[in-house]
């Protein structure tokens, strides 16, 4: 009888926990730059449903997808540094023209065979003090990435070789990889993530550096666009969870967990 009484004492004690954090949980506004129905996006939604089960429901994720809050992926950085949202899961290099030391936080490009390498680069002596001294300098601080691997060009044309990438015109985020396709002879356009879809459908370009061969795949890509390289020489990019400093300060230890565990 006596073990009977405390199992269900302790049954209670533990769903008035839940119903207690659930009651007084926050809410954390996080905007990507990928859709909802893509691979990565799917990822983004688990992540979010992992945080409140993993922090006992003390703390929910509202995710908004496709920059849909800010607009333009490049700006969802600026948006949770001055708390219209208060974390971003994009990526380091699109702020490479704030500081071009994000380009090795978000994509150095063949820098790595695989995604457990890049992981490995913030165990060196000194490597997480000096992106989390990247990230504060401007209010923010880095959580995690995650990696999906390396990326794969879409094109309207097969690129068998570098020969092949002269007068490539396609689609290249801001920072290193446009300076170096431009030194191979390619005319890379920096345009916005959001913008690549109808860029792609009309012709205003060749091709484009998007995402990975699944995302590209899920997204119809491929439909007028024929041609992919894999694997990507050319960007195996980190995304990133990057939240305001203040905003991360505030939650509680095991909400903190939650996040990182996530």
């Amino acid at each position: 009888m006596f073990k009977l009484i405390s199992k269900t004492i302790a049954a209670v004690a533990i769903v008035s926990v839940a119903l207690f954090g659930s009651a007084n949980a926050k809410t954390l506004k996080i905007e990507t730059h990928f859709t909802a129905s893509s691979p990565n996006g799917e990822v983004a939604a688990q992540f979010a449903k992992n945080v409140e089960m993993f922090s006992g429901g003390s703390l929910k994720i509202e995710m908004f997808y496709s920059s849909s809050v800010t607009g333009k992926s490049a700006e969802v950085f600026n948006s949770a540094q001055t708390g219209i949202i208060d974390c971003d899961m994009t990526g380091a290099g699109y702020q490479t023209g704030k500081n071009a030391a994000f380009q090795f936080a978000g994509d150095v490009m063949g820098g790595y065979d695989n995604p457990y390498q890049q992981y490995d680069f913030l165990k060196f002596p000194g490597a997480q003090e000096a992106v989390d001294a990247l990230y504060n300098k401007y209010g923010m601080t880095l959580i995690g990435w995650w990696i999906p691997g390396h990326e794969s060009l879409i094109s309207s044309k097969p690129i068998p070789d570098v020969a092949s990438i002269k007068d490539f015109k396609f689609r290249s985020p801001p920072g290193m990889e446009s300076m170096i396709f431009t030194a191979l002879g390619a005319k890379p356009i920096v345009m916005d993530f959001g913008e690549v879809p109808t860029a792609l459908q009309t012709g205003l370009i060749d091709g484009a550096d998007y995402s990975s061969l699944a995302t590209n795949y899920a997204g119809g890509h491929y439909e007028n666009n024929k041609y992919a390289t894999y694997p990507g020489f050319h960007s195996m990019p980190a995304d990133h969870l990057a939240c305001n400093t203040k905003v991360w300060k505030k939650l509680k230890a095991h909400e903190r967990g939650a996040m990182k565990a996530g």
